[in-house]
């Protein structure tokens, strides 16, 4: 994996720690997720577009939906690989990506926040989120990834995954901005 952000680790709500850019002007990247999965749920893509016009408010997102098993094979690794190579198409080279996974880094929502703050000062032209398929992601998204970072520590499908991901990324700009969302 590339170079990783250095990411708060010591929040403490009890000592009144906050998010080091809280309040503080953040260049705001496009926000771009990429996700594999079949088709969405009726009441899954209005929660999904609901926290699209939220996060329009801080930034531009983009809500990509990658076919899963796109060369329908039949052999798992090969699903990854070809899931794998259709996610790897439609990524820049000058992205941010951050791979959603099981065995990612463990952060919280203020960890989260300084995710989304400090990759406008990588150099990126635009932050990705890669959420893989049934069996994550293969090994040439592995190694482009700049980080990887989960969820939770449970495993979540990538329709939930989704979700749980743009209420953060909410959450996160609320956090930048010192609004009143986050406790």
């Amino acid at each position: 994996m590339g170079t990783a952000l250095n990411l708060c680790v010591s929040f403490n709500p009890a000592q009144g720690k906050k998010c080091k850019f809280e309040g503080q002007s953040v260049r705001a990247l496009p926000i771009r997720i990429l996700s594999v999965g079949k088709k969405r749920s009726r009441g899954l893509q209005l929660m999904v577009d609901e926290y699209v016009d939220k996060l329009r408010y801080y930034c531009s997102v983009e809500d990509v939906q990658v076919r899963p098993n796109p060369r329908n094979a039949r052999d798992q690794k090969a699903q990854v690989d070809a899931e794998d190579e259709a996610v790897m198409n439609l990524i820049r080279s000058d992205d941010w990506v951050v791979m959603l996974d099981e065995r990612g880094q463990d952060i919280g929502s203020e960890q989260m926040a300084e995710l989304v703050g400090d990759a406008g000062n990588t150099g990126a032209s635009r932050l990705s989120f890669l959420i893989g398929g049934p069996y994550g992601h293969g090994r040439k998204m592995r190694e482009r990834a700049n980080l990887s970072i989960k969820l939770s520590s449970l495993v979540l499908n990538h329709q939930i995954a989704l979700l749980v991901l743009m209420e953060q990324l909410y959450r996160s700009w609320t956090i930048l901005k010192g609004q009143k969302y986050h406790h």
